[in-house]
């Protein structure tokens, strides 16, 4: 039986979909990474291997949230910095999404603790689509906005990392870091068709899901005794298989997206891939015709985020001018699920 890659599926027999929403805008971006910065070298006494983390991942530091941070006052921090840059108030935002797979409760939402630390009465939704979180909650703010339905979305990608991984695991333990990134979108004022999301793939290949996986704890495995001393609390990463998946769908999803909006690496400005590894970025990039130069990378400060991974470098980058207004951005989230999204981001002049 013939395997089909998800996103290539054969629609032949259905009307096109369209796969962009332009006339959208990005008003402003926002960030925030705790001030407890953890350097390779202060997790020697976990067993960790210094030399190791710079060779394998390319991550001198990385930030930890302190024991009374949760990931809503990340978010919270990020979206109040994305506002003040918008000189937007609160009350004027709509929608809340919060990209997140490290919830603060299983309920209340992430997102609805967001909302109501910043006195708005916009409604609010938690999405969990891991590292790729924040390119499925910009596409869905899109599509509000695009349709209508609502005027101004705010997008947060958030995630305390540091709540979820095993200090045991020595391989896992330096990979992650705990951020926050936040951006804006509305519709464009002139009602400009010319910007917005040109062109964007989603997709999940659930089939893989056990790859990378928090097992315990929710309703599958219940907390119990035996829960915790199997360690399924943390999260669980199966890494070779993991890389290799992930150089293959890179280059995927950006020929993609570049096809859909009739491009070429050629014409973007700014790549941003998740951070989520330097061997994973160079071995997709090395695939790729594009310039290094065109490459953000900040892994090396932050490690992995997860869902903040891409809000943060996208905020890092408009703010050493790495991209005009009016430039094209891609961006591709790839992770748990395991799911990936990408779209080519033009903004306005």
């Amino acid at each position: 039986m013939a395997i089909i890659v998800p996103g290539t599926e054969n629609h032949a027999a259905k009307p096109p979909l369209n796969r962009a929403a332009t006339g959208i805008e990005i008003v402003a971006t926002g960030s925030y990474a705790p001030a407890n910065i953890v350097r390779n070298t202060d997790l020697a006494q976990l067993g960790c291997d210094e030399e190791w983390i710079v060779q394998r991942t390319g991550i001198l530091e990385r930030r930890h949230a302190s024991n009374n941070e949760a990931t809503s006052d990340l978010a919270l921090a990020a979206a109040r910095d994305c506002l003040r840059k918008a000189n937007v108030a609160a009350r004027d935002v709509d929608l809340i999404l919060v990209a997140t797979m490290t919830a603060d409760h299983f309920t209340p939402s992430t997102a609805s603790i967001v909302q109501s630390r910043l006195c708005s009465s916009a409604a609010a939704i938690d999405m969990n689509a891991a590292c790729s979180g924040f390119m499925y909650g910009l596409i869905t703010a899109a599509q509000f906005v695009k349709t209508g339905c609502y005027r101004q979305v705010l997008v947060i990608g958030a995630d305390k990392m540091s709540a979820v991984i095993d200090p045991q695991d020595e391989k896992t333990y330096p990979l992650f870091g705990d951020a926050a990134g936040a951006a804006l979108v509305r519709a464009h004022p002139q009602g400009n068709n010319g910007v917005g999301i040109l062109a964007f793939r989603l997709a999940s290949e659930g089939e893989l899901g056990y790859l990378i996986s928090v097992p315990g704890c929710g309703s599958r495995q219940p907390a119990t005794a035996n829960v915790l001393a199997e360690r399924n609390q943390y999260l669980h990463m199966t890494g070779k298989p993991v890389f290799k998946w992930a150089v293959r769908i890179i280059p995927h999803a950006i020929d993609l997206v570049l096809s859909d909006a009739k491009l070429s690496l050629s014409d973007i400005d700014l790549l941003i891939l998740h951070q989520a590894n330097r061997r994973i970025v160079d071995a997709a990039v090395s695939q790729l015709d594009i310039p290094y130069e065109k490459v953000f990378v900040n892994l090396d400060k932050y490690g992995n985020t997860s869902a903040a991974s891409i809000p943060l470098a996208l905020d890092e980058a408009y703010q050493q001018g790495l991209v005009r207004k009016d430039g094209l951005v891609l961006m591709c989230g790839f992770g748990a699920g395991l799911t990936w999204g990408a779209c080519i981001y033009k903004g306005c002049g």
